[in-house]
């Protein structure tokens, strides 16, 4: 069933100036290009889409205030100032509730031990152990797993293929999407005697004297604790510490495909991008961002409300509210240096070539002098 709204209730929910009818009937939000009738709500809130109202057959839509556009060409328009928040606020509104099962499925698996709170819905196929303790109004959609001992938080949401290991901590209102593992082993090996990467990081060789002859594995005796109000997208991957706890804080939202490592602590209120990698026991601050496909270092330290650009490589530590990229990540005012360089590199090859064959004449005329 379709949610309707008026005009003038969207522009109070989103803080925005109602200027025209308020009494229209908004049942949809809508692309301006992919706007089917009077009861769309055109969403122009990029100064680009601001043309494609011309002839639209929506009779309302939302513009932000510095949209050069005559209001009176549209029976209501909705000005806002901070278009990105009016965009989450709307969607938020017109978003479809998630749809599941109501109680627990005939076919889900719950060991003896397990504590089921009310009104949890556990979908066909979900497995949980025994000792496990699901909290009050969250679903387990089908064919989850939940290991021994682990604990999900009140109002959670896990999507189908979510494996959440023993002994992991899940906050209140968290949402895993699909095929996400939490709570595996950390990718933790030692050699007997000094091995490769151990050489090369402390001397930048491999000598002959070292080999990994042998790896022997580290066992993984930490947990994986995850804060309140976290989203973890699909096919991600959080693994266990190896004595101390993997921990994210309260509120931070991780995107599809990011591996985060053994030991690693990561704070409040932090975006974390598609395909980030960060290796263990780094140290992530609260309210940072980390851009697609960055990879961090073991170890390192991120400050708080630093940015770290897509595709970086840190190989060290971060100061707190510093902007940082490239290959390996350097302050954005040295990254915009290096490129500036970089690009001088060739006419500055040429002046040198042009200089040795002046150099070359010069010494040849001299000889036959």
């Amino acid at each position: 069933m379709s949610k309707t709204f008026t005009t003038s209730a969207l522009a109070e929910a989103i803080d925005g100036r109602l200027i025209g009818d308020g009494s229209l009937v908004i049942d949809r939000v809508a692309h301006p290009a992919d706007v089917r009738g009077a009861r769309d709500l055109a969403l122009a809130m990029d100064v680009t889409l601001v043309p494609l109202l011309e002839g639209t057959k929506a009779h309302a839509a939302v513009v932000s205030d510095d949209a050069k556009f005559e209001h009176g060409k549209i029976a209501a328009c909705i000005v806002v100032s901070r278009p990105r928040l009016a965009m989450a606020k709307l969607t938020n509104l017109f978003a479809e509730e998630a749809r599941h099962p109501e109680g627990i499925h005939p076919t889900a698996l719950i060991e003896k031990g397990a504590v089921i709170g009310a009104n949890v819905s556990i979908g066909a196929y979900a497995y949980v152990s025994a000792g496990a303790k699901i909290g009050p109004g969250s679903t387990l959609y089908p064919q989850t797993y939940i290991g021994p001992d682990a604990v999900i938080g009140a109002g959670a949401l896990i999507y189908p293929g979510v494996r959440i290991g023993s002994h992991v901590e899940i906050g209140a209102r968290c949402i895993i999407h699909f095929n996400t593992s939490i709570g595996a082993d950390g990718f933790s090996f030692v050699t007997p005697q000094i091995g490769s990467a151990e050489s090369a990081k402390a001397t930048g060789s491999v000598t002959e004297f070292t080999t990994n002859s042998e790896l022997v594995r580290i066992a993984s005796l930490g947990s994986v604790i995850i804060g309140d109000d976290v989203e973890i997208g699909a096919n991600s991957t959080i693994d266990r510490g190896t004595v101390a706890s993997t921990r994210i804080g309260n509120g931070t939202k991780v995107d599809n495909q990011v591996q985060i490592g053994h030991n690693v602590v990561v704070g409040d209120n932090c975006l974390i991008c598609g395909r980030v990698g960060i290796a263990g026991s780094a140290v992530v601050g609260d309210r940072v961002v980390l851009g697609g496909a960055a990879a961090l270092a073991d170890h390192v330290k991120i400050g708080d409300d630093a940015v770290v650009m897509g595709m970086s490589g840190v190989a060290g530590n971060v100061l707190p509210r510093t902007v940082v990229g490239g290959y390996p990540a350097s302050t954005r005012e040295k990254l915009v240096e290096n490129h500036f360089y970089f690009g001088r590199i060739k006419h500055y090859v040429k002046k040198i070539e042009d200089f040795a064959k002046r150099l070359d004449t010069l010494e040849q005329n001299s000889k036959s002098d």
